[in-house]
């Protein structure tokens, strides 16, 4: 009886696992893990859930107005690339659900010193603006934001309940 339970749980975790790959605009399978990291691609417009080395979710996602290259100082209107950590949720915000990534880090904290400016900060994964719709934005098809990511309000209640805080990102070019 033991045996054809623990089955029964791994077919659920392996079909949730299948559906969370093929539907990123669905519900969230109970049974699916947290994820242990995020990867984001910036040239593929893409970011991606990890849990060891499979995929739990993938999205289509836009950019800072500016995406090609590193974010180099405050205002640039670029999304920066490195590895950074998940470290703190908003639900109050000037967009639907944030969850902060920890730009600055020491790398960029030094390559702006010597540059001498001010690196910036406030990078999040967010949803849409508030009393915004994708349809006005042309999102994800136009990069629209000031250097975040940005998903869908949907995708954004997936990704908040499928990442916890201290989960590491790395931002691809």
């Amino acid at each position: 009886m033991r045996f054809a339970s623990a089955m029964l749980l791994l077919s659920g975790l392996v079909s949730a696992t299948a559906a969370a790959q093929t539907d990123p605009g669905g519900p969230v399978p109970r049974l699916l893990p947290k994820a242990d990291r995020v990867v984001v691609v910036k040239s593929e417009r893409r970011m991606t859930l990890m849990w060891g080395d499979r995929v739990l979710r993938t999205y289509r996602v836009a950019l800072g107005r500016y995406p090609k290259g590193r974010k180099t100082k405050a205002g640039d209107g670029r999304t920066p690339e490195g590895r950074y950590v998940l470290d703190y949720r908003l639900d109050d915000s000037d967009f639907y659900k944030a969850i902060h990534i920890s730009y600055p880090n020491e790398r960029d904290l030094a390559r702006t010193r010597t540059l001498g400016v001010s690196p910036g900060g406030a990078i999040m994964i967010h949803g849409l603006p508030n009393d915004w719709t994708a349809r006005e934005l042309d999102h994800p098809r136009i990069d629209w934001t000031r250097g975040c990511i940005a998903v869908t309000n949907r995708e954004m209640d997936q990704i908040w309940s499928l990442v916890e805080d201290g989960t590491p990102i790395e931002i691809r070019p």
